[in-house]
């Protein structure tokens, strides 16, 4: 029979996506929690990481001002070359506490198959149940008939879509057009008419490759900043698991560093360029390779806006679900007057290490954000071809 208190090991990833999974899994004085050593080790470690570093102060400062809520287990051995791996040592470590029925909580699914092996048990970890639901794809910003209206959410009425806005419900008739660009379905016009919205200052947009969700989010920014003049400034935020320590030592400029990660995003803005000129965003808009006016137009890796304030702009943050909750709270806190934020992913193509399809920035802002006034979120549908030897690939199930 499994004993009432139950006896949980917290991993690295755990308490730098959230310290205060300590309080949560202990459930007042239910269960016991244990730290193993090599995981204070790691967050120390952390600290200096350009990604990381804020997560892991964070947790370090909760550790402290909780360290009578958790046990600290003794630095296990060095061993051979193998036991020195971080995720060794810290399964040597609970087997050497000799806990009973020990639980260890992380989400590297590595960790999860070796402690299988080991004979021990472990979990994943969400904040609340609700999590292990997908719940930037479970809202599609439709509501069924019967449902709480949620606000700025979208229901089907005679055939028709309606917005359902704070102060007024309106069937949408009319079909966008920006920057030269036609919505191919229904779907994407509803983006639009969320994107280009006044009363609406953050849209998450959900889908696979191929529904267009940055073409969109860019040919609206560029409206937004060069025909409507509404902000000054175009941020194109794109989180990468590559970021840190190892892009640091490749040469060159930022914006050098950047460019192999960025590619699909300049090669997006220089189609919109094609169809209709956007000079304004370029230096040279008659170079060969035009660069980016950074007065007009930036790309900058996450890290980097940690302690920026960002006003009179629209910020496209790329590949949102490789970004952890705490790093959504970090960046959207940045977020100052008369600034607009277009942040989409598909949290089914998960990236980043410790991120899951329900653990991620897209899913938890779906959750947290959900019916506030200035907020809406959006799943696009429909058909979607990049072309036809993509579709021969997609209908065969190479």
């Amino acid at each position: 029979m499994e004993p009432r208190q139950k006896n949980y090991f917290i991993d690295t990833n755990i308490l730098l996506d959230d310290p205060e999974s300590i309080a949560v899994l202990r459930n007042g004085m239910e269960n016991s929690i244990f730290i193993p050593h090599t995981v204070l080790e790691e967050l120390d470690r952390h600290k200096t990481d350009s990604r990381l570093g804020h997560q892991a102060q964070q947790a370090l400062s909760y550790l402290l001002e909780h360290k009578e809520e958790f046990d600290l287990l003794e630095r296990g051995p060095e061993g051979n070359t193998a036991s020195c791996l971080a995720d060794n040592r810290i399964l040597d470590e609970i087997l050497l506490a000799s806990v009973e029925a020990p639980i260890l909580v992380t989400n590297d699914k590595t960790m999860r198959i070796k402690a299988h092996k080991l004979g021990m048990q472990s979990e994943p970890y969400f904040r609340a149940n609700p999590f292990y639901r997908n719940e930037s794809q479970r809202y599609t910003g439709f509501i069924a008939e019967g449902e709480d209206i949620v606000a700025n959410s979208f229901s089907w009425e005679n055939g028709k879509p309606v917005f359902n806005g704070r102060e007024e419900r309106r069937t949408i008739t009319h079909q966008h057009k920006v920057w030269s660009v036609a919505p191919r379905n229904v779907y994407q016009n509803l983006a639009m008419e969320l994107l280009l919205s006044p009363d609406i200052d953050l849209v998450t947009l959900e889908s696979e490759a191929g529904f267009g969700k940055t073409f969109l989010s860019l040919a609206a920014a560029l409206h937004l900043v060069l025909s409507e003049k509404r902000h000054h400034k175009i941020y194109v935020i794109k989180p990468y698991v590559e970021i840190g320590r190892s892009m640091g030592y490749l040469p060159g400029a930022v914006s050098e560093k950047m460019a192999p990660y960025v590619r699909n995003i300049r090669d997006l803005i220089l189609k919109l360029h094609a169809i209709r000129p956007a000079n304004k965003l370029f230096i040279d808009p008659e170079a060969p390779i035009p660069e980016f006016d950074i007065k007009r137009l930036e790309i900058l890796p996450l890290a980097f806006i940690r302690g920026m304030n960002i006003e009179d702009a629209v910020v496209i943050v790329d590949e949102a679900q490789n970004m952890s909750r705490m790093e959504a709270r970090a960046l959207l806190s940045r977020m100052c007057t008369n600034t607009k934020v277009f942040m989409m992913g598909d949290s089914r193509q998960v990236d980043a290490p410790y991120n899951s399809e329900f653990n991620n920035a897209l899913n938890w802002t779906v959750r947290k954000l959900k019916g506030m006034d200035r907020y809406a979120h959006l799943v696009l549908k429909g058909a979607h071809s990049r072309g036809p030897i993509a579709d021969m690939v997609l209908a065969s199930s190479l």
